[in-house]
This record gives C-alpha cells, sequence and structure tokens, in this order.
C-alpha cells in the first residue's frame, strides 16, 4: 500500500514538472512575438508621425515655388531694364548723329554761301533786267550751249545745269534770271523767239531739278549781245548760250 502511494506522488510531481516548463515556454514565445512586434513599431513611425512630417514638407515646397518665381521674377525685370538702357543708349546715339549731321549741313550751307557770294561781280550788261540797277554774275554758275538753230538741252549741258542747280539749292534766297542768246545768223526776230524758247528749255530743266520755279525768270537777248564778237564758227558757237544771271543774294 505504500509503494503504491509513493507512485501515485511521483506522478503528480512529473505532471507538475510538465505543466512549469510548458507555461515557461509559452511565456517565453509571447515575449518574443512582443519584442519583434516592437522592433517593427520601432522601423514602422507612428500615423501620426508620418502626417506632421508630410504636413512639414508641403509648407517648404511652396516656399520653394515662391523662391523661384521670385527669381524668374527679378531675372525677368534685370532683362528688361537692360533692355531699356540699350534703348535709351540706341536713341541718345541716333540723336547725337542727327545732330552732328545737321551741324555739318548747317555748317556746309554757310560755306557754300560764303562761295557764292565770293564769286559774284557786278554784271557788265544790266540793261533790260527786270528794272535792277546792280545785277551779278558768278563764276559758279556756268554758261549752256546750243546747236545751231536749236533750243533742246544736251547731256553735256545737263551736267553743268545739275552743278548749277545744287548751287541754287543751297543758296535758297538767290534768284536768277536765264538769259537766251542767239550767234549773229537770222534775223532779229526769229533769234529773239529762238532766244526765249532757250531760256525756257534751262528753266524747265532746273525746275526738274528741285529749283523752285519762282525764283527762275527768264528773258531773251536774240543776237544782241553776243560773248565773242567774230564772225566765224568758233565765236557763234560761244554766242549760242543760256546764261544765269544773279538778281538777289
Amino acid at each position: 500500500m505504500a509503494k503504491k502511494t509513493l507512485s501515485i506522488l511521483c506522478l503528480i510531481l512529473v505532471l507538475c514538472v510538465g505543466v512549469t516548463v510548458v507555461g515557461c515556454h509559452r511565456q517565453q514565445i509571447k515575449t518574443d512575438e512582443g519584442t519583434v512586434t516592437s522592433k517593427e513599431d520601432a522601423i514602422q513611425p507612428p500615423q501620426g508621425d508620418q502626417q506632421k512630417k508630410e504636413g512639414e514638407e508641403r509648407p517648404t515646397k511652396a516656399t520653394e515655388d515662391i523662391a523661384r518665381r521670385r527669381q524668374e521674377d527679378l531675372r525677368r525685370a534685370e532683362e528688361a531694364r537692360k533692355a531699356e538702357e540699350t534703348r535709351r543708349a540706341e536713341e541718345a546715339r541716333r540723336a547725337e548723329e542727327a545732330r552732328r549731321t545737321e551741324e555739318e549741313r548747317r555748317k556746309a550751307e554757310e560755306a557754300a554761301k560764303k562761295d557764292f557770294v565770293a564769286s559774284l561781280q557786278p554784271k557788265k550788261e544790266p540793261a533790260g533786267i527786270e528794272g535792277k540797277e546792280q545785277v551779278s554774275d558768278s563764276s559758279l554758275l556756268r554758261d549752256v550751249h546750243f546747236d545751231f538753230d536749236k533750243y533742246d538741252v544736251r547731256p553735256v549741258d545737263a551736267e553743268i545745269l545739275r552743278e548749277s542747280a545744287a548751287i541754287l539749292m543751297k543758296n535758297p534766297t538767290v534768284k536768277i534770271q536765264v538769259e537766251g542768246h542767239c550767234d549773229e545768223r537770222g534775223t532779229a526776230e526769229y533769234n529773239l523767239a529762238l532766244g526765249e524758247r532757250r531760256a525756257n528749255s534751262v528753266k524747265k530743266y532746273l525746275v526738274s531739278l528741285g529749283v523752285p520755279a519762282d525764283r527762275l525768270s527768264t528773258i531773251s537777248y536774240g543776237k544782241e549781245l553776243p560773248l565773242d564778237p567774230g564772225h566765224d564758227e568758233g565765236a557763234w558757237t560761244k554766242n549760242r548760250r543760256g546764261h544765269l544771271t544773279v538778281l538777289s543774294k
């Protein structure tokens, strides 16, 4: 009987030890699972912290956008300022160039007027010239010549008239009387008419070059005032001419 009781006690003791061991193992497993969970929680931040971080990033990006737009505005403003400076500099350059051009033109006109006045000489035959007591000839205004019995302006004489027109345009207050002359051949009446046609041809050509018509008048002397008193072809060639007389400076 005593032996049977001892066996039962040993069995109970073994069962107790087994339950204790199993309980400790389960507690260790729970502890390990808790440790793993803690590590995962450490790796993944809480949801509240993630939202806070995203909230902080949004204002930073907005600030960067504002700064970038401000830099772009500053760049455009600088480009506009430089463009305006360039425009003003170009305007100043053009104004200065125009001023120099005008100054050169004025000086050239003054020089041309002085040269023209210096070229004037009292006319030897003033009779019949619009009642003027004192008229002048200018060495700068050269005579043009005509073929026999003709009144059209020849190409070689057209160049002379272009030079005369340029001089008259530089001296806008000067008035001119165009004289028409002929050689001694033919009647006085015929040569007066031919001289008038020659004078009108010269006037018309000067007007075509820009000389105002109201600064030009005409007169015909026919064969009455020969430049050369000779009676040969050389003299006749000189006498078939158009002459510019200065009436006023």
